[in-house]
């Protein structure tokens, strides 16, 4: 704006000085032009009195500067021409100041030379004889007065054309300060140019509507934000062409990124083939859903076409966290096979050795054999099945059962005490050390998790071992751990041994009586009172089972 206002101002001064020149040379040559007629008039009369008395001698002896005198008969033939032999000269009757003066008295005329570069002015005067006294001077026209005064002309044009320019940009700049220095934040605060306040009123009125639809905005968008932070799923919404809009926390994780990705296509963040068919399907305004492994797990990707006017305006992508569901799928389709499994093997023995019974196959000597084997079996079904029910009460939050005051150290002790004679007969030294520690909790639940802690140490123990179940009190926790001597359990097995119906040994859990739920049982058992559990295993030197309690667990469920 300011180069324009320069530009502006600069052209209006110097066609200004232009036209003001150029009428000022007009005006001025009028002006002497008219003098030297009135000059030129009066020499003629003079010059014409002095002819009418004096005849041709008034000739003689006259000198002129830069003037001519020619005397014209009534017929038109020259008498006398100061500058040229009047012989040699035409007749001069149809000339228009010769013509003026026989009509009138006196005539004048003005002609200008074949080149334009000079004009001559003539003014006749009629004698009492009826002859014509003319006089001439050469004037120079208004091209040759410009030609002769162009280096003035122009070094005056040159000092206008700088002081124009000088004028010009400080000009400008003035009238742009006041527009440059507006207060557009506060529109109605400038003191600028009245003739700007419809505008300055107009921004101020827009102002506040785009403020208060700012407001509005960010409202919004701290609102949604809010919602889709705290969502476990991702989000992502995408413009028409696949590029994220916005993103959520829960999604940056999973696909690795941040904040920084919106603007960005959803393929430069993820080139999955995955991805690529789900905008793909998304910009015909299909909904399409797929199953994609990320890091963190395995993610259900749905996404849902934004339409617009009948248009595809956009996509909602919603990642969601499917592996816990897989898993626990995956579990109950493990644990039915091997529930159906445990249970198949000890009723085919029930079942071939009643038929045995029942058709009189056995010896009789046999019998009492038989259906030992059939009670043993049948007792293992009734453990499992037992196993089956504690573990499907702890999934269930065991709410039914009361919680209490509970000791640790003297629960522990009862459980040293009910294995007593078990241990002796394994050959094994079940000892007890440690001190009181109390928490809040289900007794029932907590003697399961020492006693099949303590039975596991000893049935996996070697002759001559021991298990030791030791209680610590700290300040917040209450700690049990249950060390033993025995075979160990190989580095391969130890992340999986807390899973259902898993055996490192199957041949000897089985032999053993195991059911594969104790120790996850006592998993579940320790989750349900907010604790945690940890091993420690050597082969062939022995397993370190440490559970951790909470003792402010119950109160803050409460």
């Amino acid at each position: 704006m300011t180069k324009r206002i320069f530009r502006s101002i600069c052209l209006v001064a110097i066609a200004v000085f232009l036209a003001s020149a150029a009428l000022f040379m007009s005006v001025l040559y009028d002006y002497f032009s008219s003098v030297q007629k009135t000059q030129l008039k009066s020499q003629v009369e003079l010059a014409a009195a002095g002819v009418s008395e004096s005849g041709m001698d008034y000739f003689e002896d006259l000198h002129l500067n830069n003037a001519r005198i020619t005397w014209i008969a009534e017929n038109g033939e020259v008498r006398y021409d100061s500058d040229r032999d009047a012989d040699e000269m035409e007749n001069h009757l149809e000339r228009e100041e010769i013509k003026g003066a026989l009509e009138n008295g006196y005539g004048e005329s003005a002609r200008y030379s074949a080149t334009l570069l000079e004009k001559s002015l003539y003014s006749a005067k009629r004698l009492p004889d009826g002859s014509v006294l003319r006089m001439s001077v050469r004037q120079n026209s208004l091209l040759t007065l410009l030609m002769g005064m162009l280096l003035p002309v122009g070094i005056i044009f040159a000092i206008a054309v700088v002081l124009s320019l000088v004028l010009a940009y400080r000009l400008s700049k003035r009238i742009v300060k006041p527009l440059n220095e507006l207060n557009l934040e506060n529109p109605l605060e400038n003191d600028g140019y009245e003739e700007l306040s419809p505008l300055l009123s107009r921004l101020h009125r827009q102002q506040q509507q785009i403020q208060s639809q700012s407001e509005e905005l960010k409202r919004k968008q701290e609102e949604f934000d809010t919602v889709t932070g705290n969502m476990a799923e991702g989000i992502l919404l995408l413009n028409a062409k696949g590029g994220i809009l916005s993103i959520n926390k829960t999604a940056q994780r999973l696909f690795q990124t941040d904040a920084a990705c919106i603007g960005k296509y959803l393929l430069e963040v993820d080139r999955r083939p995955e991805l690529s068919d789900l905008v793909g399907e998304a910009a015909k305004g299909n909904h399409a859903e797929k199953i994609v492994d990320f890091a963190s797990g395995r993610y259900q990707l749905d996404v849902s076409p934004v339409l617009s006017n009948g248009m595809v305006s956009g996509a909602v992508l919603l990642a969601m966290d499917v592996t816990a569901k897989e898993q626990a799928e995956q579990m109950r389709r493990e644990f039915t096979a091997n529930v159906s499994h445990e249970l198949k093997t000890p009723l085919q023995i029930i079942s071939g050795h009643a038929e045995l019974l029942a058709g009189g196959i056995v010896k009789e000597e046999n019998r009492q054999e038989f259906a030992g084997q059939i009670y043993s079996e049948a007792q293992r079904m009734i453990r499992l099945v037992e196993d089956i029910i504690r573990l499907s009460h702890l999934d269930e939050g065991a709410e039914d059962l009361k919680r209490e005051k509970t000791n640790l150290y003297h629960l522990a002790g009862e459980v040293v005490g009910q294995l007593s004679e078990e241990a002796k007969k394994a050959d094994v030294t079940l000892a007890l050390q440690g001190e009181d520690a109390e928490i809040l909790g289900i007794p029932r639940i907590l003697h399961e998790i020492v006693y099949n802690l303590c039975d596991n140490g000893m049935k996996y123990n070697k002759p001559g071992g021991s298990v030791t179940v030791t209680v610590e009190n700290r300040e917040s926790v209450a700690v049990i751990t249950v060390a033993d001597t025995g075979i160990g359990i190989p580095p391969e097995h130890q992340k999986r041994i807390f899973e259902r119906f898993y055996r490192v040994d199957k041949s000897r859990s089985k032999e053993l009586g195991g059911t594969g739920l104790g120790l996850s049982i006592v998993k579940h058992g320790v989750q349900l009172h907010g604790g945690e559990i940890s091993l420690s295993s050597t082969p062939d030197v022995g397993t370190t089972i440490t559970v951790t309690f909470p003792k402010d667990f119950a109160a803050k469920q409460g």
